[in-house]
């Protein structure tokens, strides 16, 4: 008998996409599909169940449906996705754990996997080489979606301690990148000028959009229990990145950073949180080679060819002519020199 697989956050791009590729294959007999709104794009041969994982009822959808992997793709990445933050906190943390607790109670539940991110890391100065992951951050995630992650990893270790007959497998995925995928990052590099800490040059890691699926599929069908890193291979110096997005570049010192990212979301161009601008500050690098020996994944796409492929969909890589880029960099400077607030 294949498995019956559950996936969260169908509706979104990434969740919507892997249900449709798991219904697909031979050994699974039946995908379920859930989240608060229906999807906007075609889930194939899946199901979709419309249901909110911080109500209790979604117990009720893994027992009816004999669920036996469930696959946790519904941590949202930016307030903006969730219609502010207090909402994105009750979604990722509470109904990580009302999520948990059903899956505790469930006779038939077999395998857990949960897409992380590489963000519980931190970003900081005292930060070593590569991350492996039986690191510690050395500069804790403070808030927003990183902190967020950090108590959902709490909480499945809780689950995997409590539930030891259930395959737990955590994948911590690097920045997501690709043709058809729009986070607070692909937003940021699609700026046509791209503020950048004065002084600082972050090492960057990619993981091409379809590369993060195909890891997510092979540790739901593979039993591989534990915790990997997952991107492409290489670094991209954000410089570099930049350069290679044809885009100009506007240095703000350090102290106004925070500032220029409040601006660019109640301006609507980007949703980033301080810990972003952290990360854009100190980068972070992963250690990648439990990902092959042990998850026995290998990505198609580079770190470089994973942004490249993301820079070519978006058409990024045309320079501004000078005298565009330097109108909109003084307008930055204007709006940041009156508080990010446009002149009536």
């Amino acid at each position: 008998m294949g498995r019956v697989v559950l996936v969260t956050g169908a509706s979104r791009h990434l969740g919507g996409t892997l249900a449709r590729r798991l219904a697909e294959l031979p050994d699974v007999d039946r995908v379920v599909g859930v989240d608060v709104v229906p999807p906007s794009h075609d889930l194939g041969l899946a199901d979709f169940v419309r249901a909110d994982i911080r109500n209790p009822v979604i117990g009720h959808v893994l027992s009816s449906s004999e669920i036996d992997t469930v696959v946790h793709m519904g941590v949202i990445a930016t307030p903006r996705q969730a219609g502010g933050r207090t909402v994105m906190k009750e979604i990722n943390v509470i109904g990580t754990m009302q999520l948990l607790a059903a899956c505790q109670k469930s006779s038939t539940m077999r395998k857990l996997v949960v897409k992380s991110s590489t963000s519980v890391y931190g970003s900081g100065p005292r930060d070593p080489a590569m991350f492996s992951e039986g690191m510690d951050p050395r500069d804790a995630p403070r808030s927003g979606w990183a902190k967020d992650n950090v108590e959902v990893e709490g909480y499945v270790r809780g689950f995997s301690r409590r539930r030891p007959d259930v395959t737990v497998t955590t994948l911590r995925l690097a920045n997501i990148v690709g043709p058809r995928l729009t986070t607070a990052m692909t937003d940021y590099f699609s700026l046509p000028v791209v503020p950048t800490v004065l002084g600082h040059d972050a090492r960057l890691q990619f993981v091409h959009e379809d590369d993060s699926i195909d890891a997510i599929i092979r540790a739901t069908v593979d039993d591989v229990p534990g915790t990997f890193n997952v991107s492409g291979d290489g670094v991209l110096m954000l410089s570099q990145a930049i350069r290679r997005a044809g885009r100009a570049t506007l240095p703000i010192a350090a102290p106004f950073m925070p500032a220029v990212g409040g601006m660019m979301r109640r301006m609507g161009v980007a949703d980033f949180s301080s810990e972003q601008v952290r990360y854009l500050t100190w980068g972070r690098v992963v250690d990648t080679a439990r990902m092959r020996s042990t998850l026995g994944f290998e990505p198609e796409y580079s770190t470089l060819e994973a942004f490249d492929d993301f820079v070519a969909a978006r058409g990024l890589n045309s320079m501004l002519p000078p005298e565009r880029a330097a109108a909109i960099e003084a307008t930055v400077v204007d709006l940041l020199g009156r508080g990010g607030e446009r002149s009536a």
